[in-house]
């Protein structure tokens, strides 16, 4: 009798709860694997945008640097204008 209500009752109960832990381990290692991925997916954004910008800024003190050397601008109005860029 103790027999069959050992393996009619806490083999079953033993099973499932194995069952559980091992898909609640297989949930964490997805939802770490999902993260890895938006981390690096979010970094290249990241850089992406970083170039962008520097080239952008680089690209707009090269105007300003030829402006200066034309004489379009002076060097008082050649610096505020370039603290202006590097400030934003």
């Amino acid at each position: 009798m103790e027999k069959i209500i050992f393996f009619g009752l806490v083999i079953p109960i033993m099973g499932y709860v194995l069952y559980l832990g091992g898909m609640a381990i297989m949930n964490g290692f997805n939802a770490k694997e999902a993260n890895r991925a938006e981390k690096e997916e979010v970094e290249e954004k990241a850089k992406t945008t970083i170039s962008a910008d520097n080239s952008s800024l680089s690209d707009e003190l090269a105007k300003l640097n030829s402006l200066r050397e034309s004489g379009v601008l002076t060097q008082e109005e050649f610096e505020k204008a370039k603290n202006k860029l590097l400030n934003t």
